[in-house]
């Protein structure tokens, strides 16, 4: 049954359908194999809105609302400037400064998209006129963008946390020290190309040039603050992080900077309840998708076909790494996520592995498979906003892949560079 399914939803994909058809349709034709007809309907109904029952799940609209705010308004541009002010200066600082921007810009949003589209539409003409070449630019654009997916606040993590009920919180920090990770290989490599191809330096900014950039910057840097120091502090949980973060965005773009006005609220809120739909109906078929996996047992048959049920530890991890990284290639991440994670969770849970750990490299995975060919969501976003046909948006990411990759392999190897934070923030 399961190869039946599987290739519906591939050949729908190929066919053109939006995803979430492919995965009603293979839901239901699974449903009406298992009994026999429509006449349970409701038990699969049921399972769809137990999907997104969660109340943590109120977490993701709301964090999409406060990054479409930001992305709209004046939030990005001043981080960027900041950055630029810095490390603009030294061989390579126009892409160091665009990787981490789109870290910073991460770390307020939660959305490699909406990171992609902040970040790339004011550096890539930049970047450009500086003398790197557009797939180079494309490539770290879309790559580094998914540094967003493991800098808290993480929609992905959100998503892997209510299907796997691991703490949200727990995950968010463990984000922290794979996303620096990242950031640190992206800018050694940014160091590497730009004398490689002797690209010019930018202008060196003053300190007085530095102090104003800070003071710019200041108010949107108190984004992951928020996040991070009131979840950890205990002052609000991570839904709650989010409900903050919408009202600070809200005063920040509306009220301090003006650069938004009133009646473009409803624009905003428009195209955040589209995403939201598009998310929710994903997370519902997804759930009522698995339940029908689940229930024909076909997560243990799958496990035992590929000898993941006898690996240990270590080839679990690395089993679990290549399944969400190829799936990725092809399908939404987030129904990768709904899909993939109750397949292994029963050998995740036989050997013992730490579900944080398993969360940060299923996140990481899911952001490589975004931004890798064929079908990754980054790239497509790259090809809508940026104008360049598919090739060129390609052809500079095998670099950043291996980098990615390579970042997995490092916490697999040494589990801290994930763990550390985490268990300093939550010794029990």
């Amino acid at each position: 049954m399961a190869t039946l399914l599987m290739a519906i939803m591939i050949g729908l994909l190929l066919l053109g359908f939006p995803m979430m058809i492919p995965l009603i349709t293979a839901s239901v034709v699974g449903f009406v194999m298992m009994f026999d007809g429509f006449g349970q309907m409701g038990t699969f109904i049921q399972q769809m809105m137990g999907g997104i029952r969660p109340a943590s799940l109120i977490a993701v609209p709301m964090f999409i609302l406060a990054a479409d705010i930001m992305t709209r308004g004046h939030s990005a541009d001043r981080l960027i400037n900041m950055v630029m002010a810095f490390i603009g200066h030294i061989k390579g600082g126009l892409a160091i400064s665009t990787a981490t921007s789109c870290t910073l810009f991460g770390a307020v949003s939660g959305s490699t998209q909406a990171t992609v589209v902040a970040v790339g539409s004011p550096l890539r003409p930049k970047m450009l006129k500086a003398g790197y070449s557009d797939s180079f630019t494309l490539a770290l654009i879309i790559n580094a963008s998914d540094i967003a997916f493991l800098i808290p606040p993480s929609i992905g993590m959100i998503i892997y946390g209510v299907i796997s009920e691991t703490s949200i919180a727990e995950l968010f920090i463990a984000g922290i020290g794979p996303g620096l990770l990242i950031l640190v290989m992206f800018s050694l490599y940014c160091l590497y190309y730009a004398h490689k191809h002797q690209v010019p330096t930018e202008p060196k900014a003053s300190w007085t040039e530095r102090l104003v950039a800070v003071q710019m910057a200041l108010w949107p840097l108190f984004f992951p603050v928020i996040i991070v120091g009131g979840i950890y502090g205990g002052i609000f949980s991570p839904t709650e992080a989010a409900a903050v973060c919408v009202l600070y965005a809200f005063l920040l773009e509306f009220v301090v900077f003006r650069s938004l006005k009133l009646p473009e609220i409803y624009r905003i809120a428009k195209s955040t309840g589209l995403i939201t739909a598009v998310v929710f109906i994903l997370v519902a078929v997804g759930n009522g998708f698995s339940w029908i996996l689940s229930f024909a047992q076909v997560p243990q048959a799958i496990l035992e076909s590929v000898g993941v049920n006898d690996a240990g530890p270590v080839g679990v991890m690395i089993a679990i790494c290549v399944a969400f990284f190829i799936a990725c290639m092809f399908v939404d991440p987030i129904v990768v996520i709904l899909v993939l994670t109750p397949i292994f969770a029963p050998a995740i849970q036989a050997t013992g592995l730490d579900p944080v750990l398993v969360g940060v490299l299923i996140t990481l995975q899911v952001a490589i498979g975004s931004a890798t060919p064929p079908f990754g969501c980054d790239i497509f976003t790259a090809i809508a906003i940026f104008k360049r046909p598919y090739m060129e948006v390609i052809r500079g990411t095998p670099p950043f892949i291996f980098m990615l990759v390579a970042a997995a392999g490092l916490i697999i190897a040494f589990p801290d560079i994930a763990l550390f934070l985490r268990d300093l923030a939550f010794p029990d």
